[in-house]
């Protein structure tokens, strides 16, 4: 897919609005730092790869908004966009891990210019380059996924692990988009996804659009469908992977892997090194975002619920490791145990910059 959720154009921050999918297909500038952040914690913009690589030009356009007058100011600003969009979303650890890289770039390319002019620049570097490894983690994903898929399988996956998630390509659905350029025919189950149905409204429409069998179902649907013997595999991308490889995705994924393991069907996670977090040891660490009641109770403008009622409504759940058959990076497939394999993955070669 070509699908292009953030764009850097001209010294300005264009995204694709993905709430108003898929009715319309708008790209809309950002061009201030709340504007960045507002369209963060709206949905605007969604999937953990594409918030960060966001929030990466979301510092740039606050220096363009703030223009700071020397490298100390300019610093300053650095630090307090960081600051501000670190507050937008909870969950997803590329957020910070782009915030983070931004952050020290800032300082060590402070040392390294005198021009103030010249380190803006180098920012922007670093926000593109970022922005472009994202690009190529995505298609060597597609790769090693793409070995999972045989020909007349059925898929199933749940939210949107696409093109519209990350710089370009996407995770898991990066997988089936690789299975089928090599000529494979299968057929992908698409999870609704409540409550702002994502799978519904992104993921059937990538998959559409990319003349892939795709048939849509309502999420209490998917046991049914697997009983059926329709579903061979099940995909989705990740928000945070801790160190265990409990792995904390959109809310309905855990119900998934559940469902899979009754079946004997093999539940599998497609994502980037940045979004491991080899830093909390389990997955009962990972914070998780806890939404608005009105996203339930008026669904797209619509009320649906009794006035009054209370609703809980986390934004994802965690899959505990046991469950997954296999965690799909840019360096392979990894197997459990997993606190090895993640170990070593990392040890053995030089994390992500």
């Amino acid at each position: 897919m070509h699908l292009t959720p953030v764009t850097w154009r001209d010294g300005q921050l264009f995204i694709i609005d993905q709430t108003l999918l898929p009715s319309e297909c708008r790209e809309i500038r950002l061009p201030s730092l709340e504007s960045v952040r507002e369209a963060i914690c709206a949905l605007r913009v969604r999937g953990a790869p594409a918030i960060g690589v966001c929030a990466a030009f979301g510092v740039l356009v606050a220096l363009e908004e703030m223009r700071p007058a020397d490298m100390a100011a300019g610093l300053q600003v650095v630090d307090a966009a960081a600051d501000r969009l670190e507050t937008s979303r909870p969950t997803a650890v590329n957020l910070f891990w782009a915030l983070r890289r931004m952050r020290q770039a800032a300082r060590a390319f402070a040392g390294q210019t005198g021009s103030l002019r010249d380190w803006r620049d180098r920012l922007e570097h670093e926000a593109c380059a970022l922005r472009d490894e994202d690009t190529v983690c995505c298609q060597k994903i597609g790769d090693y996924g793409a070995t999972l898929i045989p020909d007349g399988a059925g898929v199933l996956t749940h939210c949107n692990a696409g093109a519209l998630a990350t710089s370009a390509y996407g995770t898991a659905l990066a997988a089936l988009y690789r299975a089928h350029e090599s000529g494979r025919a299968f057929r992908v189950y698409v999870d609704e996804t409540r409550p702002l149905l994502q799978g519904a409204r992104l993921t059937a429409w990538e998959l559409l659009q990319a003349g892939i069998d795709v048939t849509l179902i309502c999420d209490n649907t998917a046991a049914q469908v697997m009983r059926e013997g329709r579903v061979h595999l099940v995909i989705t991308g990740a928000d945070r992977i801790a160190a265990n490889g409990d792995t904390a995705n959109k809310i309905g994924t855990y119900g998934l892997a559940v469902l899979a393991h009754a079946h004997g069907i093999p539940f599998y996670v497609a994502a980037p090194l940045s979004t491991f977090d080899v830093d909390l040891p389990h997955g009962d660490r990972i914070p998780i975002e806890q939404r608005p009641g009105e996203e339930v109770t008026r669904a797209f403008g619509r009320l649906t619920a009794p006035e009054g009622v209370a609703v809980y409504n986390p934004a994802f759940d965690v899959t505990p490791a046991r469950l997954i058959a296999g965690i799909v990076t840019e360096r392979g497939i990894l197997k459990p145990p997993y606190e090895e394999a993640i170990r070593n993955c990392f040890e053995n070669h030089a994390e992500p910059t």
